[in-house]
């Protein structure tokens, strides 16, 4: 008889499972359910980028591309990051296409970090920062960030959290699960800090067109001295509605890329080709598609965070993402006793803040990737529930 806890990485099995998971599961189960819960856009990935990906089975393209993905991919990416954020990374050795921003993480983190080393995380955040940093061997080192600072990185927090361990700042804005963005002048702060050290950051930009203040996102690598030391995570998922696709990309200095290639090399080969072609056609023809998204994401923002508002919660304006982070602190529950105790009295399936994070406990995350009508039903559903709980 095998003992699977010898046989297996006592590191893996330390890692608790995504905090998001669970309510789905449960959800799953249910009937009548309504999530809030999933970051996956509810539009269908425009039909011209399905059919550069038809038309490339058509033609037969389905061999393995270069390991660092597609040439005119590349150089796509290439063209998109000079317009975005003005900076130019050479398509040949700064640029690496990836099975979702995912990957490129994982990549980019066992690229840089060893054992014992510290990656400080901004939190609360998306939940595979922590536990990639493990599998890599390095010690993940939260940084909370506080509402009434608009859950932005300060310079003075970060310098409290460095030490003489620390390695690489994972840097996730616009953020999941806030919403919160970071402005140039933020950044510019965050830089000064850095600038004399030798630590990398991973700069997660996948919701950079989602923002809803009317100033294009900014980029740490676009600021003085930054691009030598970060490595800029992005994608198809969010913006173009290509999650199945699963297309990613990383920029940034040679020596980390090609690390990061060699990593991806052995792991995957190569990203899926017929992805690839369809993720060319996005960069260059899918500009309308995104502002169309856009505009509908900023007016079912407004519809939740006046919502929850309205419902007596405290609600943070998200400036970025596709979400919404009330505080349900008022309740007296805990993020996952109200979590729980919603989906089984009103079958509505959100997610516990303290799944992103301990600073995220007390609050809870909402998408709004959702219709109007299914917002509304979750909301009057909610208000019953806040209702419930006062007798």
């Amino acid at each position: 008889m095998i003992d699977y806890n010898k046989l297996l990485n006592p590191t893996v099995l330390e890692i608790k499972p995504s905090g998001i998971r669970k309510f789905f599961d449960i959800a799953a189960e249910m009937d009548d359910v309504i999530s809030l819960g999933v970051g996956e856009p509810d539009f269908q990935t425009p039909w011209h980028i399905r059919q550069a990906g038809i038309k490339s089975l058509q033609d037969g393209k389905t061999k393995y591309t270069s390991n660092w993905g597609l040439i005119e991919l590349r150089k796509a990416v290439a063209d998109y990051m000079k317009e975005q954020s003005g900076v130019s990374y050479d398509p040949q050795h700064e640029i690496l296409i990836s099975v979702g921003g995912s990957e490129a993480i994982d990549a980019a983190i066992r690229a840089i970090v060893g054992a014992g080393d510290e990656v400080l995380i901004v939190e609360p955040s998306f939940v595979c920062y922590g536990p990639i940093v493990r599998l890599a061997g390095g010690v993940p080192v939260a940084i909370p960030t506080k509402a009434e600072n608009r859950f932005r990185l300060t310079a003075e927090e970060l310098k409290a959290h460095i030490t003489d361990k620390t390695k690489l700042l994972v840097l996730p804005y616009p953020g999941n699960p806030t919403g919160a963005i970071m402005e140039r002048e933020d950044l510019e702060d965050i830089a000064e800090v850095l600038r004399d050290t030798s630590i990398a950051v991973i700069s997660d930009e996948i919701y950079s067109e989602l923002t809803y203040t009317g100033n294009r996102h900014c980029s740490i690598s676009s600021i003085d001295g930054m691009k030598e030391r970060t490595v800029v995570i992005n994608g198809f998922s969010k913006a173009y509605s290509m999650t199945g696709w699963r297309m990613g990309y990383a920029c940034g200095p040679e020596p980390i890329l090609s690390q990061m290639t060699k990593i991806h090399q052995f792991a995957i080969m190569s990203a899926p080709t017929t992805s690839q072609y369809a993720a060319i056609e996005a960069l260059k023809n899918g500009r309308n598609d995104i502002e169309k998204m856009v505009e509908e994401y900023d007016m079912r923002r407004r519809l939740m965070v006046n919502g929850f508002r309205n419902l007596g919660l405290d609600c943070f304006e998200p400036q970025g993402a596709f979400y919404a982070f009330p505080s349900i602190k008022s309740s007296g529950m805990s993020s996952e006793e109200f979590c729980e105790k919603l989906l089984y009295s009103k079958k509505v399936a959100i997610v516990p803040g303290n799944a992103f994070g301990e600073s995220g406990e007390g609050y809870v995350r909402a998408s709004y990737c959702y219709s109007v009508s299914h917002i509304k039903e979750a909301l009057r559903r909610i208000g019953e529930f806040l209702e419930d709980i006062k007798k």
